[in-house]
């Protein structure tokens, strides 16, 4: 079987996936600027935690993908059929 990714800049679909997955959106600690988050990840159970981020709220998150104007590369399921919380942030070429 193969994976299933998507690539996505739709708010709600972003939303929906992670929040299906129990995560929240953060920025990696450390590498937020004067007036914005940083480097955009999410926070999922398991992951790397409160030690790597820093919990922000959905409209800080949003700002910064679309100021940056990013897109969000995501595994629906993996290559046996079950459920992923990979992804990537990337540049919306």
């Amino acid at each position: 079987m193969t994976p299933e990714t998507r690539t996505t800049k739709d708010h709600d679909e972003i939303r929906q996936w992670v929040e299906s997955h129990d995560g929240v959106p953060a920025s990696v600690r450390g590498t937020e600027g004067s007036d914005a988050a940083g480097v955009l990840r999410f926070d999922f159970p398991g992951g790397a935690g409160e030690d790597e981020l820093e919990h922000i709220t959905w409209d800080t998150w949003f700002a910064k993908f679309d100021k940056e104007d990013l897109a969000l590369v995501y595994q629906k399921t993996r290559a046996d059929g079950g459920d992923s919380t990979f992804f990537k942030v990337v540049a919306d070429d």
